[in-house]
């Protein structure tokens, strides 16, 4: 008999039928003898119709009351799963965050877990019953009602996990595993069977959408034993995500091409190359709560340098027009930007004890005659950043080169 906890999204649960196929599947997994806590979240769009209605009361909404009116979503979620299971046969009992006691910080609407208090659920399982709970939510020291951010419902899943010290998280998506590549650019992608948490924790920052970074760093920091699945196909065993890299021997050296297409890039060309000046420019663009990604500093000639930085797209306008007010008082000649790039990489703890990865990479794209704007490195990655025009040539080229596709 094992402790599985089971996260199904907002697709999974999308509708009366797809929630009704859902309890079937836990059904199942009760009566092979398991004990079983599902996390769910809200039915897809709902948080989004949530969030669109309290906007029309106040155009910025108020954070603590956003948190109050996006986490009925999950409630409603919780209570139909919990009737489904009833009325075939199964106990269940649904339980809300603040009803677990999954006890956060106090920011609103992108709350961080603090500790989880399992022993309800722990009484609930010995005697018997599914319990389901409200992903994405819990509550704070003073019991207001706080919600994870964007995504938050995997991390309630893995949090749960640990709490309870489960024999596996199971993530149950609209895809049915982890993937060398998006099969929708590569159609010969394959599916893996297992990925350590490394190189899933890359391949999710890196563009990757299966899980959400968060949960996948909360699983691996508690050695939680993590399995993506789909929830509209029975068979097949997803793939697993793992600490274990001796299963990696006879696989392949990179084990994933991830991409991002909402990249910009901008230069803030001639500024003085002395001390503080990356500061100057990369200070503006912290205070404004701008993320930035790759960074570039060419070598200064003429006692100036030029300094290049890569930001998401939706942040590209707000940054230009920052760095366009800092530009006179840092003393540089110029800014410079540009919307229409990519950043493919190359992603697998194999890099660390195969050398020649960077240049077989760069050679498979001056091959196709695609022109690499910047780079950067990890330990088990390679990203560069290429006009957007040339993203799924890349893709396909270093998939095939790296002989993903075996």
């Amino acid at each position: 008999m094992a402790l599985i906890v089971q996260k199904y999204g907002g697709t999974s649960v999308g509708n009366p039928e797809r929630i009704k196929n859902v309890a079937r599947r836990i059904a199942r997994f009760q009566a092979q003898g398991h004990q079983v806590v599902v996390v769910v979240s809200a039915m897809s769009g709902e948080t989004n119709k949530l969030i669109a209605l309290a906007k029309e009361v106040q155009a910025n909404p108020d954070p603590r009351e956003l948190d109050m009116i996006m986490s009925t979503g999950e409630q409603v979620t919780i209570g139909l799963l919990a009737m489904a299971l009833k009325d075939i046969g199964c106990a269940a009992k649904s339980y809300t965050g603040g009803q677990v006691k999954v006890l956060t910080d106090n920011t609103h609407t992108k709350a961080r877990i603090l500790s989880i208090d399992e022993a309800n659920l722990r009484r609930d399982l010995d005697a018997g019953q599914v319990i389901v709970v409200a992903g994405f939510q819990g509550v704070d020291e003073e019991g207001n009602i706080t919600t994870l951010g964007r995504g938050g419902s995997d991390t309630s899943g893995v949090a749960l996990a640990a709490a309870l010290k489960a024999d596996e998280c199971q993530i149950y998506t609209d895809v049915d595993g982890v993937y060398t590549t998006d099969p929708r650019v590569v159609p010969e992608a394959r599916k893996l069977d297992t990925i350590t948490f490394e190189e899933m924790l890359e391949m999710a920052s890196l563009g990757s959408k299966v899980l959400q970074i968060r949960s996948v760093e909360f699983a691996g920091k508690y050695k939680v034993k993590l399995r993506v699945l789909s929830s509209f196909q029975d068979e097949g065993e997803g793939t697993l995500i793992t600490v274990e890299e001796d299963k990696k021997m006879e696989q392949p050296i990179i084990s994933g091409i991830a991409f991002n297409r909402d990249e910009a890039k901008l230069t803030v060309l001639g500024v003085p190359d002395t001390p503080g000046i990356a500061y100057q420019i990369l200070g503006a663009i912290a205070d404004a709560n701008i993320d930035v990604d790759m960074i570039i500093q060419n070598v200064g000639h003429d006692g100036t340098t030029d300094f290049s930085f890569t930001v998401n797209r939706g942040d590209f306008a707000k940054a230009q027009a920052i760095l366009e007010t800092v530009k006179t008082t840092m003393g540089a000649r110029e800014v410079t930007g540009d919307s229409k790039i990519c950043k493919v990489s190359a992603v697998g703890v194999g890099m660390r004890s195969h050398p020649g990865v960077a240049s077989k990479m760069f050679k498979a794209l001056a091959d196709e005659g695609i022109n690499i704007k910047m780079i950067s490195t990890s330990e088990i990655k390679i990203s560069v950043v290429l006009d957007e025009k040339y993203l799924e040539l890349a893709v396909r080229v270093l998939h095939r080169a790296f002989e993903l596709d075996q």
